[in-house]
């Protein structure tokens, strides 16, 4: 089968490798949509702390695909369903996993990281991922390319879980890549009375309008600041999320946010100076900061059922389309900006 696997930093291979042999309680499926992550990018250019050096390993983590073979002992899936997966598998023993917070465990494991992930035609699901619960169903009414964007969506639910978006609220979403654009749309299914979207440039702008803004702020044109205050009558927004991987943007962030202001930092920041958080506005205006990284899997669940009742169209997301021969140029694509998100599409494969 033809895989993309990643060798070192810098190094990624389109190679062919055997199809892996599903053993008792495994699900062999065949890789339908894969989509290119921020965090594929990064492993590409700099490598991963679990993925030693010398390991192989074939990336992609959002994904769907069809169960050609299941193992002695699978329960709930036959071949010929079309599964999602939830990446990170928790340990299932420490704090975090009984807490149902598989995306914290100190000790999991992770397609696409320390599992071979979805850039390759066939992807071997390990029994302890069916046994957390990290694999779903996919409804008919989501198309193969619609369900391989789930992943980035759920965490953008568990983000938003974390600081409560409700009808009541401004919400300002600084950033209008693909993680600003499905922040977009869960906070106007929440009922936010005013979605707020800015960056730099106008045609992601455009697509986040697409999706529900109901306010656009190019930055490059206008003053991010003076704006928000213009739009929220000088109070500020209830609700900040910054989808950003700059220390400028989050540390602006609490200037942002109004009074009993929540702020959502999405946007981690790798090996960049820690931002200057302003404490004070914090304290004074009894601000709400905090951070989320990842999604469980009840989230994963939550945000198939929301884009199967129809509410959702995250088709405008999906701007380019690639096989897995060209896996370059998918992930230049996305490095570039200049779309939405890559999707690597696999026709029928020979076994």
């Amino acid at each position: 089968m033809r895989a993309a696997v990643f060798r070192r930093p810098g190094v990624v291979e389109v190679t062919d490798v055997p199809v892996p042999v599903p053993g008792p309680g495994d699900l062999l499926v065949k890789v339908r949509a894969a989509s290119v992550c921020g965090t594929d990018l990064r492993i590409t250019k700099h490598g991963h702390f679990r993925i030693p050096e010398g390991t192989s390993r074939v990336l992609g983590h959002e994904l769907t695909g069809e169960v050609v073979e299941a193992g002695v002992d699978v329960v709930g899936l036959v071949v010929g369903d079309r599964i999602s997966v939830a990446p990170n598998i928790g340990c299932g023993r420490c704090a975090m996993c009984a807490r149902g917070l598989n995306q914290l465990c100190p000790d999991y494991e992770a397609f696409g990281i320390t599992i071979d992930g979805g850039f390759a035609e066939y992807l071997l699901v390990p029994a302890i991922a069916l046994e957390r619960g990290n694999v779903f169903h996919v409804p008919d009414a989501l198309t193969d390319e619609v369900a391989a964007i789930l992943e980035p969506m759920s965490c953008c639910l568990h983000g938003q879980r974390a600081i409560g978006v409700s009808a009541a609220d401004s919400v300002l979403i600084i950033g209008a890549g693909p993680i600003g654009c499905l922040h977009t749309a869960l906070a106007k299914r929440a009922g936010a009375r005013q979605v707020i979207v800015a960056n730099t440039r106008q045609p992601r702008l455009d697509i986040a309008g697409r999706m529900g803004a109901d306010e656009l702020i190019n930055v490059s044109e206008t003053d991010l600041l003076d704006e928000v205050m213009r739009l929220t009558g000088g109070r500020g927004a209830d609700v900040v999320i910054t989808c950003v991987s700059k220390s400028e943007v989050i540390a602006s962030a609490t200037d942002m946010a109004g009074r009993l202001g929540r702020i959502n930092v999405f946007s981690g920041l790798g090996d960049q100076a820690r931002p200057q958080i302003d404490v004070n506005s914090l304290h004074y205006r009894e601000q709400i900061l905090t951070g989320t990284t990842g999604s469980s899997v009840a989230d994963y669940g939550d945000v198939i059922d929301i884009v199967a009742d129809g509410g959702i169209d995250l088709s405008p997301i999906i701007t380019s389309r690639f096989a897995i021969d060209d896996i370059s140029q998918a992930m230049e694509a996305s490095r570039s900006g200049q779309g939405m998100k890559s999707v690597i599409v696999f026709e029928e494969a020979a076994r």
